[in-house]
């Protein structure tokens, strides 16, 4: 088992940057699959980004690219989400995640049904 906590939410106006952080509760090998999605009001979960902790593998929702950088740091427990130029429509509850990597499957192919463990959630709210 692995409980994940997140923090750094909070509310910016738009053109801000917040870094959200989840700490895991025990140590994450390198054969993991971590990850941030969120959801907002009324609209289904939807991956932000996701990192394999081995290295590389690396994969970013469409909408936050060129803004967002995902980062892990494996000896501090930590999956970290960089957010910049932050945008009305990010505001949403994100959530970190956690799974071990299949043999047979890349992160990048994973969706949110494929993750075991989960945050229970940070708020983000970006005002225009």
């Amino acid at each position: 088992q692995v409980q994940l906590v997140e923090s750094g939410g909070g509310s910016v106006q738009a053109g801000g940057s917040l870094r959200l952080s989840c700490v895991a509760s025990r140590y994450i090998s390198v054969d993991y699959c971590m990850a941030w999605f969120r959801q907002a009001p009324g609209q289904e979960r939807e991956g932000v980004a996701t990192i394999y902790t081995g290295g590389g593998d690396t994969i970013y929702a469409d909408s936050v690219k060129g803004r967002f950088a995902i980062s892990r740091d494996i000896a501090k427990k930590t999956l970290d989400l960089q957010m910049n130029d932050l945008r009305p429509e990010d505001t949403a509850i994100y959530y970190c995640a956690a799974n071990p990597r299949s043999p047979n499957r890349r992160c990048s192919a994973l969706s949110g049904s494929d993750f075991a463990y989960w945050g229970q959630g940070t708020q983000v709210t970006v005002s225009s």
